[in-house]
């Protein structure tokens, strides 16, 4: 079954990289506690630019919030923002490669479509 056209969107949307995604799932997982910037640098095995610029992404995107002190978590701005990523999760669980395609092909249309090309089968 292909995914929700809606859900599409909000992946092209909300997620430049991959790498975005994976931290906003990291801080779902762990909606618990705020995370400081450090701590998701080691949690994740990422460099402080990316988790900054992926943070900063999220936070535009009404996903996260980010407090004075540059500690981040786990919030999504509207019901509807909470409901996508739940479907953005799930979606990536069944269908990692479905995701990653969608992701790449909002940035890199061309890239995304000459790596088509070799696709053996259909999701």
């Amino acid at each position: 079954m292909p995914a929700p056209e809606s859900v599409i969107s909000f992946i092209r949307t909300s997620f430049r990289r991959l790498w975005a995604l994976e931290l906003l799932l990291h801080l779902k997982r762990g909606s618990d506690r705020v995370w400081s910037a450090e701590e998701l640098v080691h949690a994740l095995h990422g460099s402080r630019l990316i988790v900054e610029q992926s943070l900063e992404g999220l936070m535009r995107a009404g996903l996260v919030v980010i407090d004075r002190d540059g500690c981040s978590r786990f919030q999504p701005a509207t019901g509807a923002a909470a409901r996508f990523v739940a479907e953005c999760e799930e979606l990536y669980r069944r269908k990692p490669d479905t995701v990653r395609r969608i992701i790449v092909s909002g940035t890199h249309p061309g890239l995304a479509n000459f790596a088509d090309a070799f696709r053996l089968w259909k999701d």
